[in-house]
């Protein structure tokens, strides 16, 4: 039984083996997570983007605090699950007005490239809250300092909408 736990959860937590890859496994991950949030924004709008995310989140968790009991690495590299429920959360940021507006997701490639670029950055630099959250240690750490990161790349990328429609008065 507990082999079995120890499967499923690195099959979880390295995102079915893309945390394996080199380099930058993270990215990696955030880049294979675009396609899959397009699938699940295109089969069920953003209530389906948003519930994948929050699966993401429960079962990072889970997966997460079972591959950090079992080693001795803070924020284990091969650990991914993190990167797309981050990316995911940023890309709540198209996904919801598309979904409440009727647009096709694909128009709002601006905002694809911003929440990617914009999460990426905040998930290496990890400023302020994502610092805080990385150095807090165990699994809450780790997926919570992505999260952070998706947050604030979701935010980015509002106000960038918002200044690139003239939203904004600017």
């Amino acid at each position: 039984m507990k082999r079995s736990v120890h499967i499923w959860a690195r099959l979880i937590s390295t995102v079915g083996g893309l945390g394996y890859l080199k380099p930058a496994p993270g990215t990696w991950a955030s880049a294979a997570s675009l396609p899959l949030a397009w699938a699940l924004h295109v089969w069920g709008g953003f209530p389906l983007l948003a519930a994948g995310t929050l699966l993401a989140i429960g079962l990072g968790y889970w997966a997460t605090a079972v591959m950090v009991s079992a080693d001795r690495l803070k924020d284990p590299p091969e650990i991914v699950i993190d990167e797309l429920a981050g990316q995911w959360l940023a890309l709540w940021s198209i996904s919801l007005p598309a979904w409440l507006h009727g647009i096709e997701i694909t128009v709002l490639w601006p905002g694809w490239v911003s929440a990617f670029v914009l999460f990426r950055l905040f998930d290496i630099w990890k400023p302020g809250p994502v610092g805080w959250a990385d150095r807090s240690g165990g699994a809450l750490g780790v997926m919570l300092d992505d999260l952070i990161a998706g947050l604030i790349a979701g935010l980015g990328t509002v106000l960038l909408a918002g200044i690139a429609h003239g939203v904004m008065g600017l």
